[in-house]
């Protein structure tokens, strides 16, 4: 699947606009643009041009001006993929960048597939297949928090603490390898009380990075959070006024929401997906009865939980207090590993001598009155308390890709294996198997060990032009 041919490709978003970008890259990516390229002040051969350099002039097909523009010149192996390349600055017509493309396509280009420049940024040595998929996640990434674990790895944070796991297990690993070369002679080379040490360390580490799975995947994916209630306690409105806007429908009517209703919000650096769900209530109305039924569905994929109540309607009411009560230790119990926020809404409509009194009856509580977004701020403070957004701060390596939580956990298993081995003293010839087999999911992670298949499905992902 890896070609040494020169590509092409439009590098920004397809569609009009000021400027756009065309970008080539192989061994004759800059001979092709110069037969192509007209100077502006003299004759030019871009081939002889200095790397890292702009050319102002126009692109001519035949005796045709196409277009006045901006060439970049990038020569390998300083450049992104590791060869020559050329980037052409034009104006942004849709028309105009068809014609240079399909101009170049027929000097001897072919059109990039997904991900071709950073696959060969890959395979020239530029980057590993951790700090490739980085590049994605970066272009991707929609909030502080997934942009900044984007950045680290593609840095080679993540990268180089993996290489550095599977350099010294490599160490080991050679010396258990020369043992079998010498079993008759029976001698140890490895030192078992060193490597046991080591062993420990590896899997310690391995753990704490597959642990940050958790974090990374919802810093990646945006954090849901489940709001829930009876009907009519504002949560359509809490939802519009935590958007800004009037996403969700609001009406006195009870049962007024009878579907899901999800958006976004960047909070703190970190993106939460609200979702508004229906009232929870006994009713015969079959449709509020599914939309019911999808509010639990939507409590379990939720990572937060905001249970709303009517403060204007608890107050001299102790049954429907005592009804409150249930139903939040009911919410705890069945989901036991959610964190659950209690929120008093329409505190506006009571005195705060009342609300006072109902907070000595109602624990761990944030007032609020949706409607006039008064208390708003405390909420979102409290939201973004309740994420662990320190190990960001820190700078800790924090896994967000699934294909390494997957490749960690296979690596810890053998790991595991290899500590239990050397438990009950089994064999070096036993013990190097599970040592090849941790070294071999390590490899997979930063791309020491790829197939064709593995690096079609990873750059399948990309978007053209990148």
């Amino acid at each position: 699947m890896i070609q040494n041919d020169t590509i092409i490709a439009l590098a920004t978003p397809s569609g009009m606009g000021a400027v756009a970008i065309i970008r080539l890259s192989g061994k004759e990516a800059i001979s092709i643009v110069s037969n192509q390229f007209k100077s502006k002040k003299s004759e030019k051969d871009l081939t002889h041009v200095k790397s890292h350099t702009l050319h102002l002039g126009n692109i001519m097909d035949g005796k045709r001006v196409i277009d006045e523009v901006l060439v970049s010149i990038f020569k390998n192996p300083y450049s992104y993929t590791g060869e020559n390349v050329v980037e052409i600055n034009c104006h942004g017509s849709i028309y105009i960048q068809q014609e240079i493309i399909q101009l170049f396509l027929t000097k001897g280009c072919r059109t990039a597939t997904n991900g071709e420049f950073t696959l060969r940024a890959f395979t020239n040595g530029k980057m590993d297949l951790t700090q490739a998929e980085a590049v994605a996640d970066l272009i991707a990434s929609d909030s502080k928090a997934s942009h900044q674990i984007a950045l680290q790895q593609m840095r080679g944070g993540f990268s180089s603490e993996i290489a550095d796991l599977r350099e010294q297990l490599l160490t080991f690993a050679s010396l258990i390898e020369l043992e079998l070369d010498f079993s008759e002679e029976d001698v140890e080379f490895a030192d078992r009380t060193q490597f046991k040490e080591l062993v420990t360390k590896l899997s310690s580490i391995l753990k704490r990075l597959i642990d940050s799975f958790a974090l990374g995947n919802v810093f990646k994916n945006g954090i849901p959070v489940a709001i829930v209630g009876e009907p009519n306690v504002g949560k359509s409105t809490l939802l519009n006024s935590l958007l800004n806007e009037e996403r969700a429908i609001v009406s006195d009517i009870a049962g007024t929401t009878r579907d899901a209703i999800e958006d976004e919000i960047a909070i703190g650096g970190v993106t939460f997906r609200f979702i508004d769900t229906a009232g929870i209530r006994d009713t015969k109305d079959v449709i509020e009865t599914i939309g019911i039924k999808k509010t639990y569905e939507k409590i379990e994929q939720a990572q937060l939980v905001v249970q709303m109540l009517n403060a204007s309607k608890l107050l001299n009411n102790d049954t429907q207090l005592k009804e409150v009560q249930h139903t939040s230790k009911e919410l705890q119990e069945k989901y036991p590993n959610k964190r659950i926020l209690t929120i008093l809404n329409k505190v506006d409509l009571i005195s705060d001598e009342q609300l006072s009194n109902l907070k000595t009856r109602i624990s761990n509580t944030i007032e609020l009155s949706a409607k006039n977004k008064t208390g708003i701020k405390l909420l979102t403070s409290e939201l973004t308390n309740l994420v662990n957004i320190g190990a960001l701060s820190n700078n800790q390596t924090i896994v967000s890709n699934n294909r390494h939580f997957e490749a960690l956990t296979f690596a810890l298993v053998a790991i595991k294996e290899v500590e239990n081995g050397m438990a009950v003293d089994i064999s070096s010839d036993l013990l190097a198997i599970d040592i090849r087999q941790a070294l071999f999911h390590l490899g997979e992670i930063t791309g020491a060990v790829t197939t064709d298949d593995l690096l079609g499905n990873i750059f399948a992902n990309f978007c053209i032009g990148k």
